[in-house]
């Protein structure tokens, strides 16, 4: 004994009183970036323009959430310290990551100076990390440890007070 279910194709029927989802405005599809993370200016305009917005729609729609807050470099460059500094990167670095972003100096100097961590502890966290054994008394350990912190953007003051040398 079979039962039908009045002979239709269901999948079909329902499928036609879905309605597709209105295509998002470009303030829209900023704003849905800009509630996962942070971005620059110019980070959102490129975002946007691999998704297919004009270019003038996107910086309007930039201009127009930075107006309303949601959108700001400064915050986006403290972020971005932040973030990298928990990863161990130096100060050098982090500056030079954050002129890529194309942000004012004004911008990268403010953020720089307003991070309140102590760079000597953050590159002796790396050591910790990644170079345990450069604490004993092993030369060439220490020597790369210190060319470790040098590439990852910490001077050689602080490398060096990182590593207790004079």
């Amino acid at each position: 004994m079979t039962v039908s279910g009045g002979g239709g194709d269901e999948t079909s029927s329902s499928a036609a009183k879905r309605r597709r989802r209105p295509e998002p405005t470009p303030t829209q599809r900023a704003l849905g970036l800009l509630t996962r993370r942070e971005h620059s200016r110019v980070e959102l305009a490129r975002k946007l323009a691999v998704r297919g917005v004009e270019q003038s729609a996107a910086q309007e729609a930039i201009d127009k959430l930075g107006d309303a807050g949601w959108q700001s470099d400064a915050r986006f460059a403290e972020s971005l310290l932040r973030s990298r500094a928990a990863s161990g990167y130096g100060p050098a670095y982090i500056r030079a990551e954050l002129a890529t972003h194309r942000l004012a100096d004004a911008t990268i100097a403010q953020a720089m100076a307003a991070f309140e961590g102590d760079w000597v502890a953050v590159a002796r966290q790396q050591i910790r990390r990644r170079h345990a054994d450069a604490l004993a008394d092993d030369r060439a350990a220490r020597r790369k440890a210190m060319g470790s912190l040098l590439r990852r953007g910490f001077s050689m003051e602080q490398a060096a007070a990182a590593l207790g040398e004079d």
